[in-house]
């Protein structure tokens, strides 16, 4: 019962974190509209020196305000698949990443560089934020490339994750089987909405 009103608890502060961007929006010049994404794609890879590891998930969700470039993304965990199996599949999901503590991961901040992302065009950025995992907070600089046109702003990036400084421990016996450090590489494209 206490695990079950955890979890509502930090559901209710993810929501209130992205109405908060969303509220913001609505104060905004009438010409400032957000761009919102349901179904981005996250993929990560494992490779340690006795297994490769690969799993997606196309249930990033995320919002960019155009009008002073911030941002926040988040994801389910238990939306990953793929694996090498099904029982890999389900100890990353209950056993590393614990999801039944830390349902969510989240990436919320800003755009460093100063873009114009109503303008159409390929920009190079930094962004800069709050990423949150295995609920820890590490603050993070992740290059990404954007390309905007027609309304739509298509969002690429890949960085690295060390699981240390996340807290998620990998036992022993299969430490040789998880790599240390995760590559993840995000596809997302975000739609333009109107008011």
């Amino acid at each position: 019962m206490l695990l079950g009103l955890v979890k509502r608890i930090k559901m209710f502060k993810i929501y209130l974190i992205l109405s908060s961007f969303l509220g913001a929006w609505c104060i905004s010049a009438q010409e400032i509209n957000p761009y919102i994404t349901q179904n981005g794609a996250v993929n990560f890879v494992s490779n340690a020196p006795l297994e490769i590891i690969k799993a997606s998930s196309d249930k990033l969700q995320g919002v960019i305000d155009p009008g002073n470039n911030t941002f926040a993304f988040r994801m389910e965990i238990r939306s990953f698949n793929g694996f090498n199996s099904s029982m890999q599949q389900d100890h990353f999901i209950e056993n590393y990443m614990e999801g039944e503590r830390f349902p969510t991961a989240s990436f919320i901040g800003k755009i460093i560089e100063d873009v114009d992302l109503n303008v159409d065009g390929e920009y190079s950025i930094r962004a800069k934020g709050r990423l949150d995992l295995h609920g820890v907070t590490r603050e993070r600089i992740i290059k990404s490339t954007v390309k905007v046109a027609n309304g739509k702003i298509q969002v690429s990036s890949k960085f690295s994750v060390l699981l240390e400084e996340h807290d998620i421990s990998v036992p022993k016996i299969v430490y040789q089987k998880i790599a240390e450090e995760i590559v993840v590489s995000i596809e997302a494209e975000l739609t333009k909405q109107h008011k």
